[in-house]
């Protein structure tokens, strides 16, 4: 099957807009249902097989899969525009499918081979795409916070007015590094909006041990720094929250936090066994907020789709993802003379 064609925010039918950060949801149409519902089972189908993959041996070092939390970034998605910048952590794979970057070439990337979006030495946590506006993909906790803040920076000083999205964890959410962005963003009116993906566990400590503000739609506060609690496991709240937060950072008023309350269902990364939760507390979680599920029993209870239809796009979202393995464990490994290319020595 061919590749997955990009899905630029261009290209998408714009939902209406119903609410607002406090709680509020978008009501999505018909075809924005079907989309987000396609948009995040592309993601979690694709993070299923990278786990597969990784237990082959065909991934190597770290990898950090991002099921559970897929209604952040998608929402988050929906309300943005061609040029705006995004950039995250190490738990980067859902990010890089919502932005448009092709399924081949990120399984490509995850498996080091020539084909990937770093030509095969990125590997999970360092892949890139200037082309789509994605700035990486960070292993260092907490730096890619200031390198959003940077990209918001040059956005003003070249008077556009795209807008730069800069998610990271709870954990992240502890580093120094963060509030010294916090500072310049808001001392300056940069356009950014901080996400932090608080899945409750920074690697295997709970916010409630780890953090003295477990508020961290707060942390901006010393700064005048506005900042808002959004249910991330509702595509439509965090869609209602983004558009907001976009439209308060394109006009110019400085940065804004939302706090995307989440859940990952896996360990912190494919060499972590969870063992400091319990099943049931996962089990509870899947079974009363999976973000998918949510949107596949209104569009059934709406009758904006059937089993059936819904059957249909499952097997297309695993038809691609299949393509992308095949191609990942086909593609050559980067020739030898790559070794430096790219380097800074």
């Amino acid at each position: 099957m061919a590749p997955r064609k990009s899905t630029t925010a261009a290209s998408r039918k714009k939902p209406a807009e119903k609410s607002g950060l406090s709680g509020g949801i978008t009501e999505f149409d018909k075809a924005t249902e079907l989309e987000a519902y396609r948009e995040m089972l592309l993601i979690r189908r694709f993070e299923e097989k990278a786990g597969q993959l990784y237990g082959m041996g065909f991934i190597g070092g770290f990898c950090h899969l991002y099921i559970g939390q897929e209604a952040v970034v998608v929402g988050m998605q929906m309300a943005l525009k061609d040029g705006d910048q995004v950039i995250t952590g190490y738990r980067d794979h859902g990010h890089m499918l919502a932005k448009g970057m092709e399924a081949r070439g990120v399984m490509a990337e995850l498996t080091g081979r020539q084909g990937g979006y770093s030509r095969g030495k990125g590997g999970s946590m360092h892949m890139f795409s200037k082309e789509k506006d994605f700035y990486g993909g960070h292993g260092i906790v907490g730096a890619q916070v200031s390198l959003g803040t940077g990209l918001a920076f040059a956005n003003k000083y070249r008077g556009n007015d795209s807008v730069s999205v800069a998610y990271f964890g709870d954990g992240a959410a502890n580093q120094g590094q963060v509030y010294e962005s916090f500072n310049m963003a808001a001392l300056w009116k940069l356009p950014v909006i901080y996400i932090v993906e608080n899945n409750r566990y920074a690697m295997g400590t709970s916010t409630a041990r780890s953090s003295a503000q477990s508020n961290f739609s707060l942390r901006g506060n010393s700064f005048g720094i506005p900042g808002h609690q959004v249910d991330g496991m509702d595509v439509r709240a965090v869609h209602a929250a983004a558009v907001e937060a976009v439209a308060y950072c394109r006009s110019g008023k400085g940065p804004i936090i939302l706090e995307m309350l989440t859940y990952r269902y896996r360990g912190h990364s494919m060499s972590d066994p969870a063992k400091y939760r319990s099943k049931d507390e996962v089990q509870k979680m899947r079974s009363e907020h999976d973000p998918i599920e949510q949107v596949k029993a209104r569009m059934l209870e709406l009758k904006h789709a059937t089993e059936d239809d819904l059957k249909a796009i499952d097997k297309k979202v695993r038809d691609i993802v299949a393509d992308s393995a095949d191609f990942a464990q086909n593609n050559p490994e980067p020739d030898a003379s790559e070794l430096y290319t790219d380097i800074l020595l």
